[in-house]
């Protein structure tokens, strides 16, 4: 499947919303939260897999912003939401910017698209700062409710998800990077429903008040195995 219009309509984004206050729109605020945090005022940010330009756009606000994704269409439409920041396509495996060209860089839920991902997170290696910071989320294979789902967990619905790995994996492809880990931790429990015959919405909010919590707070502090994705803060030495 290619990385097209199609592909912002199908699979995991066929249920998704870009509204105000949408778990989307939540999940950005958090991750603009965590690059405002760690991350330099007025320093260089870069977004990989920027899709439709949302949270490039609102950090560009705060750095000097640049986001990339390899999907012609979605760059092409993020110019509206990321006025001021600079796009362009380009393979994550290939990154077209030179050494230690950032302070902040994001990479949400991209590595389980590529055929070559040690490859993506060394050239992050490379293209991150001394101190910089890097941001990183994928599908949590460690995920403790993810025996419940089964083949219907949420990482396994999305064809292009081809490389996904273990937490641990994962961890040690960041820091054979250059990568010193900060904090590894998780997203909660939104993937419902988890157990028969109970009404998702109650299940919403029993499994998924934790990382509901998180995420508007933003305070980080639930366990790598709470949660269906895997989430790395790490600085580059």
């Amino acid at each position: 499947m290619s990385f097209d219009e199609k592909y912002f309509s199908t699979h995991t984004y066929a249920n998704i919303t870009f509204a105000k206050y949408s778990m989307y729109w939540w999940s950005n605020r958090f991750f603009a939260t965590l690059a405002r945090r760690y991350g330099k005022r007025g320093a260089r940010l870069l977004e990989i897999g920027s899709g439709m330009g949302h949270l490039v756009g609102d950090l560009s606000h705060t750095f000097n912003s640049f986001g990339m994704d390899l999907n012609h269409w979605a760059v092409k439409q993020s110019k509206a939401a990321a006025e001021s920041a600079s796009l362009q396509t380009a393979s994550a495996q290939e990154l077209p910017y030179r050494d230690g060209a950032f302070n902040v860089i994001i990479i949400k839920h991209i590595v389980e698209h590529l055929p070559e991902p040690a490859k993506a997170i060394n050239e992050i290696g490379r293209v991150t700062e001394p101190g910089g910071i890097l941001i990183l989320a994928t599908p949590n294979l460690g995920s403790l409710l993810k025996p419940w789902k089964g083949n219907k967990w949420i990482g396994y619905q999305d064809p292009t998800h081809i490389s996904l790995k273990e937490p641990e994996e994962w961890l040690g492809m960041i820091q054979s990077a250059g990568f010193e880990l900060l904090r590894v931790f998780s997203d909660g429990f939104w993937d419902v429903p988890y157990i028969r015959f109970v009404p998702p919405m109650i299940q919403k909010l029993f499994f998924g008040s934790l990382g509901g919590l998180q995420a508007i707070t933003g305070i980080v502090f639930l366990p790598m195995r709470w949660g269906e994705s895997v989430i790395v803060i790490a600085r580059k030495k």
